[in-house]
């Protein structure tokens, strides 16, 4: 493995210039490359915490469902998307730029940028769709079976221990009380049907990109790999605005920009950035508990800027879903907590 390979003569003057020119010359190509890439920014990208982009994925990700409900009032949910993405790519190159990072472009990197934009691409297409017809909190209630179907792929796929007697109850309270929110969710007509299986499609397709690019296994930098995913989704975007609208809008509202701008820098740059860094450290199926925490921040965002309902249902949803959290987490807590 080249990831942390130092040559035996390894001086912090040859380290500040190029590792790469001073390997041994039994690396060949691919390795120098690998390691030119990775040797440095590895030790760069591990001064994130983990816990840190962590937090940060919750609190974007608890007000990205209001910025995707907001960014297609009056756009047109395909304008405001694309409108996202191309101002998220725009960010991500600046920061590379500016951080000096190169984007690595091998096979195994290409693949996983294939494989993230593919899930990025799908993921995104449904739930704004979806977002049209239903209020915002009901995202990311939606999006909190993701425990549940990326633990399922991850057994799978990974063979990641995620079926504990402890996890399957927890998964299985998370899942009960967001049956119980949407349950209790009154007022859903048929658009509101199709929007949320809308959104559960688009979760489908988030928890197996998740695992497929934690199976990649590929070492590259959190930015590097947003940046890729970036530009492989950002065309498709285009093409289907193109197609299925193509229109440019008559009128912007002001909050319709705002969530476009929070979303591009935040919701897409800054947020998936966070997600893949954190995914790089954490299993796949712990990963997804995420989603479990999201729909309460969300719940209060809708309620407090959108005038969305918090019912009692919500209320017994969300202790549920805390209860879920910590049956799926007792382990780490009595770690944590012992003497």
């Amino acid at each position: 493995n080249s990831l942390n390979v130092k040559p035996h003569f390894y001086s912090k003057a040859a380290d500040q210039k190029s590792a790469a020119f001073f390997l041994p010359a039994i690396f060949d190509r691919r390795n120098v490359y690998h390691t030119r890439v990775y040797l440095h920014k590895d030790k760069e990208e591990n001064k994130m915490s983990v816990p840190a982009a962590f937090f940060g994925i919750i609190i974007i990700w608890s007000t990205t469902p209001l910025g995707v409900k907001w960014s297609g009032e009056g756009l047109g949910f395909l304008f405001g998307l694309t409108a996202r993405m191309v101002l998220g790519v725009v960010v991500c190159l600046i920061l590379m730029a500016v951080l000096r990072e190169k984007l690595p472009w091998h096979r195994e990197a290409r693949r996983t940028y294939v494989t993230a934009g593919l899930g990025l691409y799908g993921a995104m297409m449904f739930v704004y769709w979806g977002a049209q017809y239903i209020p915002s909190g009901l995202i990311a209630v939606v999006f909190g079976l993701t425990p549940f179907l990326t633990g399922a792929f991850a057994a799978w796929w990974l063979q990641e221990k995620s079926f504990t007697l402890p996890r399957i109850t927890g998964m299985t309270l998370g899942v009960g009380g967001l049956t119980i929110i949407f349950a209790g969710s009154e007022g859903l007509g048929t658009e509101a049907v199709l929007g949320l299986s809308a959104v559960f499609v688009s979760t489908l397709i988030h928890s197996i990109s998740t695992v497929m690019v934690k199976k990649s296994g590929t070492q590259i930098p959190a930015l590097a790999t947003t940046t890729g995913a970036l530009l492989f989704a950002v065309p498709c975007y285009f093409v289907s605005w193109w197609i299925f609208d193509g229109t440019w809008p008559q009128q912007m509202p002001s909050h319709a920009v705002a969530a476009i701008i929070y979303l591009g820098i935040f919701g897409t740059a800054l947020g998936f950035i966070f997600y893949f860094h954190a995914l790089r450290y954490v299993e796949a199926s712990r990963m997804a508990m995420i989603p479990l925490m999201t729909p309460v921040l969300a719940l209060m965002a809708g309620s407090y800027f959108n005038a969305e309902p918090i019912t009692t249902d919500v209320i017994m949803g969300t202790v549920m879903i805390l209860s879920g959290l910590f049956f799926y987490e007792w382990r780490t807590l009595a770690i944590r907590i012992r003497p």
